[in-house]
């Protein structure tokens, strides 16, 4: 399922939301550029889960070749090759790497969710509680991946962890709300209105699915990072949401048909 939108309007600007999606297209546009660095930036600041738990070791990390035969046929083949040393303090790549991303679809569906959730959680939790919720959550997501599998060498990446942590706290804040969302249908496209709790709690159930999967037979996802992240997001909306520390909730969008509705019955219509 693709969200689109929801139907919870922005009370304020979102200065914060925009503004992690701004650095995330930054350091996205670098990556995807020929400049000096940019092809070594995932590998000196992803999080590699051996680097930070082995500091000073050295480590070999898989890359993939293209050999060229005596007949000029070529093939993929992986090697392993010595591991870059990290750009800054190891365990600083926790944080790091929430801004890097993988490719175009990987950096294009999570500035989607952030887009979405993130405005809403921020009108809650403020600029300045949202900005450490954000942080803090890709940092705990990070550290989620780094104790499931602390001797991997594959570099982790993406602020999915952290967007998460966002779409947790929107969990617990809007159980009401309704999010418009692209349905695949075999071979054609649905656009449905579907509850947030439906969505979120499907996705979540799809991490922790998949999450149980990749221990059992590897994989690609940091699955256990956007497990962490939702977990953190949602105790943190919960703890400060029931000791009242958040502002007022934004009341949800009201579709003209049931706004003619609501006038009918106050009228005796």
């Amino acid at each position: 399922m693709i969200p689109i939108y929801d139907n919870i309007p922005s009370r304020s600007i979102p200065f914060v939301n925009y503004i992690m999606i701004g650095l995330c297209a930054i350091v996205f546009v670098f990556q995807a550029s020929e400049k000096p660095g940019a092809e070594k930036l995932v590998e000196q600041y992803g999080m590699i889960p051996f680097r930070v738990t082995h500091p000073e070791e050295t480590f070999e990390i898989k890359d993939l070749q293209i050999e060229e035969d005596y007949k000029g046929r070529q093939r993929e083949v992986i090697v392993n090759r010595p591991g870059l040393p990290a750009g800054v303090t190891p365990i600083f790549t926790l944080f790091t790497c929430i801004f890097l991303h993988g490719g175009f679809m990987h950096f294009a569906g999570n500035m989607l969710f952030l887009y979405i959730f993130g405005d809403n959680v921020e009108d809650c939790f403020g600029h300045l509680g949202y900005l450490c919720l954000y942080l803090v959550g890709g940092v705990m997501a990070s550290l989620s991946h780094l104790l499931t599998d602390p001797s991997s060498t594959i570099p982790t990446i993406g602020a999915s962890g952290a967007i998460a942590a966002v779409m947790g706290g929107y969990f617990v804040l809007y159980p009401n709300a309704m999010v418009m969302t692209i349905i695949p249908l075999g071979g054609f496209m649905r656009m449905q209105m579907v509850p947030a709790l439906l969505f979120l709690g499907l996705w979540f159930v799809i991490q922790i699915a998949s999450g149980i999967g990749t221990q059992a037979g590897g994989g690609g996802v940091a699955w256990w990072a956007h497990i962490g992240g939702f977990v953190f997001g949602f105790i943190g909306a919960w703890i400060l949401k029931a000791t009242h520390h958040l502002r007022p909730l934004v009341q949800e969008r009201v579709a003209p048909s049931q706004r003619l509705q609501s006038y009918r019955m106050k009228r005796g219509w």
